[in-house]
């Protein structure tokens, strides 16, 4: 299957963060922070660990799911994938009867774009399936916090709430726990095998749903394998004899052999995400940002060598004028699409969705148009560590006052959405209806100006089966992104606090809030990397020690993930 994938000019985005797992074909992680409390406390200022000595009893027991078998099986932690044609005669049927009761349902999920109409073909189909009214409250996503907060602090909640875990700061964490039900009754343990898809969600997605020692959430999983690739055109590397590089050192050399500024090439964007990667940076995209047990000792990444080193090779690429203008302006940058089409540069770091989303875009008007994949490499030219994301970073919450009929029914819901691909269920949730959503072509669905419209954002939301990737259109492409991920997860290490929702304590909620800015300043030039050890000793002495006690006495009271 191919996901409506967007475009985004730098890093990974919450578009791009959708595109890769809302439409479940190329699920992979990404997003921000965090939550739950039931480990430490700070004094009353809140905070605390999803994962205390209990966990294990919350949470489901995992069934896999044999409905179908994926062409590429998952390893080191990658995608599930699917390489073969589409034959829609012989979609397994994973929901043999309605589970649903015919009650109500109310849902509130964020919505990139224009809401289709609650009477549409799509959801009247996917209710009449299911044996549930399901009905939308869609809400802008990009001013998806704001209502949220406001819904939450309200005595008017909806049956259910999606939250993004980007959308997770402030008093969200707290409300979450007083404000939404415990699903251990009807999930944990054997209990899920009421709702085999489910069942069938990894153990690691399910952890990350446990907030203030209660399963409380429906998860939308992803890969653990990073989801930042170094994409660069292979169709031209191909024609110009340019070697993939394989070290810190070799990246550059060939950068300044492809750049010509005058003839308007340039070899890469901002590549400070790739180098994270290469010098094996803790993940920082998540809550914990970056801490991790390191001989005994809890290290923020910002207080490590390789954080600096990063930063300086990534200065260095900016300095030799090798990147595209563009990315000078950092946030602020255009699509880089079509100049990436255009050939005036050839390498981009960018979530592994656009290696799809690229591919197919220009299949008709640019047919030797090649987007390839690089594998990480350490620095050195030696193997990477790369460190593992968050295994689910969307979740959807049941009322604390819903009552049994309707948890039911939300579960029922759940339990279609997670379908695997290959499933009738799977092509409802992510199609529509055939004809009117979608056309398949030589086992390709395709979906039509109507499908793009009203099959999105929506009842994957409420749950998804495991990561997986699946393009019958360019069957290639997703076996390539498998195995990088599996190559890639070969190398992947999971931090101390993998797979825990982390609330920190909120008079350290806005340590870190300037780091990023720090960072491009000095990529840029703007300021050295003596000012980046400045802002680390003053984050240390305005909280980032007392944070990072806080952080071992979670590891004392929980035990390490790795």
């Amino acid at each position: 299957m191919t996901p409506n994938a967007a475009s985004a000019p730098s890093g990974p985005s919450r578009r791009s963060f959708l595109a890769s797992t809302a439409v479940a074909t190329a699920a992979v992680a990404g997003g921000m922070p965090l939550l739950a409390a039931c480990g430490a406390s700070d004094s009353g200022s809140g905070g605390g660990s999803s994962s205390g000595k209990d966990a294990k009893k919350l949470l489901p027991s995992y069934v896999a799911n044999n409905v179908v078998t994926p062409d590429i099986p998952s390893k080191n932690g990658s995608s599930i994938g699917f390489t073969s044609k589409l034959d829609l005669a012989t979609l397994k049927t994973s929901v043999p009867k309605k589970l649903g009761k015919g009650g109500k349902v109310t849902v509130m999920a964020p919505f990139w774009g224009s809401p289709p109409k609650q009477d549409n073909p799509y959801y009247n189909a996917m209710n009449d399936m299911i044996g549930v009214d399901v009905e939308w409250q869609n809400q802008d996503g990009n001013t998806y916090d704001q209502k949220l907060g406001a819904v939450l602090a309200s005595s008017d909640v909806p049956d259910v709430v999606v939250i993004p875990n980007w959308n997770m700061g402030g008093k969200i964490p707290t409300a979450i726990i007083s404000k939404f039900a415990d699903l251990g009754p009807y999930l944990s343990g054997d209990k899920v095998k009421d709702y085999p898809n489910l069942a069938a969600i990894p153990t690691d997605a399910w952890r990350r749903c446990i907030f203030g020692g209660k399963l409380r959430g429906l998860p939308m999983p992803s890969s653990y394998v990073t989801n930042i690739v170094p994409l660069y055109r292979k169709d031209i590397f191909d024609k110009e004899g340019y070697e993939v590089p394989r070290s810190a050192d070799e990246f550059l050399s060939l950068a300044k052999e492809i750049t010509n500024a005058k003839a308007k090439r340039w070899a890469c964007m901002d590549m400070k995400w790739t180098a994270w990667q290469m010098f094996s940076v803790l993940s920082g995209s998540e809550k914990p940002l970056g801490w991790n047990l390191v001989d005994g000792k809890l290290i923020n990444r910002i207080e490590t060598d390789e954080y600096l080193e990063a930063l300086e090779w990534t200065r260095k690429l900016f300095a030799a004028g090798v990147v595209h203008p563009d990315a000078k302006l950092g946030k602020n940058a255009p699509d880089p699409g079509p100049k990436f089409a255009a050939g005036e540069f050839l390498i981009y770091a960018q979530d592994i969705s656009q290696w799809w989303s690229r591919t197919a875009e220009q299949a008709t008007q640019n047919p030797d148009f090649k987007i390839w994949g690089m594998d990480v490499y350490g620095h050195d030219g030696g193997d990477p560590q790369v460190w593992a994301e968050q295994p689910a970073g969307i979740f959807a919450f049941v009322n604390k006052k819903a009552s049994a009929s309707v948890i039911h029914d939300v579960l029922a819901v759940a339990n279609t959405t997670a379908a695997p691909y290959g499933t009738k269920e799977y092509m409802a949730t992510n199609y529509g209806v055939e004809g009117t959503h979608y056309t398949v072509k030589n086992g390709v669905p395709t979906k039509t100006t109507r499908g793009n419209n009203e099959v999105i954002n929506a009842y994957v939301m409420v749950a998804s089966p495991a990561a997986t990737i699946a393009h019958p259109d360019f069957p290639d492409v997703a076996k390539a992104q498998v195995e990088w991920q599996q190559r890639m997860g070969s190398f992947t290490r999971k931090s101390s606090f993998f797979g825990q929702m982390i609330t920190e304590p909120s008079r350290y909620t806005n340590l870190m809030d300037n780091f990023e800015t720090l960072e491009d300043d000095i990529t840029r030039g703007r300021k050295k990397i003596s000012d980046m050890q400045q802002a680390v000793s003053d984050w240390k002495s305005k909280g980032g020690d007392k944070l990072r006690d806080w952080y071992q006495k979670l590891l004392d009271d929980n035990g390490s993930a790795s």
